[in-house]
């Protein structure tokens, strides 16, 4: 692997929507960002690396226990060390600039009362997305209605994305939102249960038994062939071989057996045990597993060409677990430069206003690959916060 490649899959995954100058910064400081999490932040991650949809290798660095937690508590710890204040419950609601127009401070409000945040240099917006906006979505993206569940905190409503487009900032690829392919099916929640799929551990099939997509395309083209399948869901199978691999189970404990109590996941002895739970045709779906342990045997995908490593089918127990697509990633938002500087609708530079992570556009282009949100933030919040701080 190597920058270059990185940079390649970036602009592929995203139709060549994205700037090219962005993904460039993003590729060739990915790695600095994670050394930067490791080093100084003190985030911990696993030895071992997933394959994401959309790449062409396997790259992705995974936090500790595989979740969010890790990366938000050492930053929290770092903010502490540092003695930096974080005023929870604080709503941004306008951002002040001076007669020049640069941008000097926020007001925000608090328990019902209106504060003034003064910038002693430059403001940093860091708002994230509006995945959890259906009236947001649907004004960009008729396609992303009240029928799509979404992955996102409920926190994550667009309120700094509208917030700049009133202070005249230039808002770019907004009508590109994607889905996750593989989430709840009754909540929408993501579910990692489902990271044995990046470990190429698993396939996804529809009702009649039969696989429909490659597994690790990206999330885009898997989202889109589980909607056209029968109720639009797909279903994930793998075997206890991959379970020990992946240990899934274990990582995500709560996860799992919330699954399982809700009918949303069966261990079964056999293949047609585990198919009749979901009411999937039992005969095909054995010849699916037949098929691709030949695959895996041959060396080749000749269904899918499915990319990394195959590994066959060994035996019981099985799981199959269904899941639907939901919201997952909002691509577009305020248009930026390489410094991370905030650009305005006529294209010049606004003074003193900086923009990383999800609230800002043009770097993923119609669809973010899988774990680069995380090389994201941190290579454009460690550009705008050095930036601002000038």
């Amino acid at each position: 692997d190597n920058a270059e490649q990185f940079y390649n899959d970036i602009l592929k995954g995203g139709d060549n929507k994205n700037d090219p100058a962005l993904v460039r910064v993003l590729a060739d400081n990915a790695l600095a960002g994670a050394t930067w999490l490791k080093d100084y932040i003190g985030m911990d991650f696993e030895d071992y690396m997933l394959f994401f949809g959309g790449h062409s290798v396997e790259r992705s660095l995974v936090p500790r226990n595989a979740t969010g937690y890790e990366m938000i508590h050492k930053l929290t710890l770092k903010l502490e060390e540092k003695d930096i204040p974080l005023h929870k419950n604080t709503s941004a609601t306008e951002l002040i600039k001076n007669q020049d127009g640069r941008v000097v401070g926020v007001k925000a409000e608090y328990d019902g009362k209106t504060i003034t945040y003064n910038a002693n240099k430059s403001v940093i917006l860091a708002t994230g997305g509006f995945g959890a906006n259906i009236d947001m979505r649907v004004k960009y993206n008729s396609a992303m209605n009240e029928k799509i569940l979404s992955t996102n905190t409920v926190g994550s409503t667009g309120d700094g994305i509208v917030m700049a487009e009133n202070s005249g900032v230039q808002l770019v690829d907004m009508e590109y939102i994607q889905t996750y392919p593989t989430c709840d099916a009754q909540s929408g929640a993501l579910l990692y249960v489902g990271d044995v799929r990046m470990e190429g551990r698993s396939i996804l099939v529809n009702k009649e038994g039969r696989r429909f997509v490659e597994e690790l395309e990206r999330r885009d083209v898997i989202s889109n062939a589980v909607i056209e399948q029968t109720g639009g869901v797909s279903y994930m199978f793998w075997d206890e071989s991959a379970m020990k691999d992946s240990g899934v189970n274990v990582t995500h404990e709560a996860e799992y057996n919330g699954l399982i109590l809700r009918k949303q996941l069966v261990k079964a002895d056999t293949i047609e045990e585990a198919a009749t739970f979901f009411d999937i045709n039992a005969d095909e779906l054995k010849k699916t597993v037949e098929n691709y342990n030949q695959y895996a045997k041959d060396g080749k995908d000749l269904e899918f060409n499915k990319r990394g490593k195959l590994v066959p089918f060994k035996g019981g127990p099985y799981y199959i677990m269904v899941s639907k697509p939901a919201v997952h990633h909002t691509m577009g938002g305020v248009k930026i430069n390489t410094d991370a500087q905030v650009i305005d609708t006529d294209g010049n530079v606004i003074e003193g206003l900086f923009a990383a992570g999800e609230i800002t556009g043009d770097i993923h282009g119609t669809n973010r690959l899988g774990s680069d949100a995380i090389a994201d933030i941190t290579v454009f919040g460690r550009i705008a916060g050095e930036n601002a701080a000038k």
